[in-house]
Formats: C-alpha cells, sequence, structure tokens
C-alpha cells in the first residue's frame, strides 16, 4: 500500500504554551524544533513510508524539511492541528496515496522499526483507522487512515475514544494500537520530565539526538543561570 507520512506543526513560538511556566519562549521555540528534527528523521528511516510531507507556516521547519529534500505544505491559516492535518490528507488524496499516517511532532521517541510494525500489521488486518494513544492512554499521538478520508481526524484531549467513535459512525474498521515510542510526547512540565528520565535511560541512548542536545543546553543554561545568582543547582 503506497503510505504517506504528514508531519503538522504549528510556528515554533505558538507551540507548547502548557509548558510556558517551566521555560521560555527561546527554550521552547528550541525544544520544539529539536523535536521535529528527530521525528523527521525517524520517519525518513522507515522502509514502507514512500513519501513524507510536512505541513507548517513556520520559516525555519520549512528549511529544515527543504534540506532533506521534504515538501512543506504551507499551513496560512493556522487553525489549528485538525485543520492542518486536513491539509495532509487532501496532499495524500491529491497525489493518490492509499493511505496516510499523520504524526505529532512532539514525539522525539519514535522507532522506525516500530512504524513499519505498525504498517504490516494494519495492512494484514485491512484497518480503515489505527489510533495510536498517548502515554495517558486518552490522546492521540498518531492516526493511520486508510483510504486517506475514511476518518477525519479530531485530535485533542479524549481524542483516542473520539477517533474510534468517528470510525464506528462511518462504518470503518478501527482500533487503537500501542506503540510504544510514540506514547510518550511533551505538553506539560510533567510531560518534560518524563521525557527527560526516558533519555536518561541506556536502553534510549540512540533516541532522540537532537532532543537530547536541546535539553542538556536547556540544563547548562538553568546551571549558568543558578550560579550568576548565588542560588544552589536544582536537583
Amino acid at each position: 500500500m503506497r503510505t504517506i507520512a504528514i508531519l503538522p506543526l504549528k510556528s515554533f513560538d505558538l507551540a507548547k504554551q502548557r509548558l510556558a511556566g517551566a521555560l521560555g519562549n527561546g527554550a521552547r521555540q528550541a525544544l520544539v524544533n529539536a523535536m521535529f528534527q528527530d521525528v523527521l528523521a525517524a520517519l525518513r528511516r522507515v522502509e514502507r513510508i514512500e513519501a513524507i510531507a510536512v505541513v507548517t507556516a513556520n520559516t525555519t521547519a520549512a528549511r529544515a524539511a527543504a534540506v532533506e529534500n521534504v515538501p512543506v505544505l504551507d499551513d496560512p491559516d493556522e487553525a489549528g492541528h485538525d485543520e492542518a492535518a486536513l491539509i495532509g490528507v487532501r496532499h495524500a488524496l491529491a497525489e493518490g496515496f492509499d493511505r496516510v499516517l499523520l504524526i505529532a511532532g512532539d514525539t522525539p521517541l519514535i522507532d522506525a522499526g516500530e512504524v513499519d510494525a505498525l504498517l504490516d500489521g494494519c495492512a494484514a488486518e485491512r484497518l480503515g483507522l489505527a489510533v495510536i494513544p498517548d502515554r495517558h492512554g486518552t490522546g492521540t499521538n498518531g492516526l493511520l487512515i486508510a483510504p486517506p478520508d475514511a476518518v477525519a481526524p479530531s485530535f485533542g484531549p479524549g481524542s483516542r475514544e473520539r477517533h474510534l467513535r468517528l470510525a464506528a459512525e462511518a462504518g470503518v474498521t478501527a482500533r487503537a494500537v500501542d506503540v510504544p515510542s510514540l506514547a510518550p510526547d511533551l505538553d506539560t512540565p510533567e510531560d518534560l520530565d518524563a521525557l527527560t528520565a526516558l533519555l536518561a535511560d541506556p536502553a534510549f541512548r540512540a533516541r532522540a539526538p537532537v532532543t537530547r542536545g536541546a535539553l542538556l543546553q536547556l540544563d547548562r543554561v538553568r546551571a549558568s543561570a543558578e550560579a550568576a545568582s548565588g542560588r544552589p543547582p536544582a536537583a
């Protein structure tokens, strides 16, 4: 089956507002950019993906995609994640793809082998929709839709069950499929702590190198600021 991966991405200065209490605007932008680069690099290693496209209005992300020869679909209105995903779905239909894989840009631990297994398994089951949950089991970090317009994406809180309900209403065969490397994402300070802990695990040493570097840089900046202020380093 011809498969395209779509990576919708907000402008970096609009992304991750819930982290504002833990990270300044510049730090958030750097971290979002790092995660995007890791996700894009991992998707390029997935054998069953024929093409990738990035949906964004962000010029930094667009330049990074262009370096990798990945097409960029403009998102001029930035009306939200669902609308950006639909730009990708329309592109997939226009290009004749059999299915579309929508992936969140804040899942830097993504493993190419796990994604290939997902694609093979869903093709064997003839699933019209595979919902990939977040680590809490309630949100959605990925959608595999065949054909690309079988079910309209509806991300946000509670989206795991909402996607399954929409599939049932449309008569589309669907189920939630756990993909461990796609479960961790980054929306809250608690997610940041969880991601940092995972990257410290030797089992993930080869994962997310750009994100790892961005987090190390943040730690150095914090330590320098604390030293300058005379405060003891944070534990």
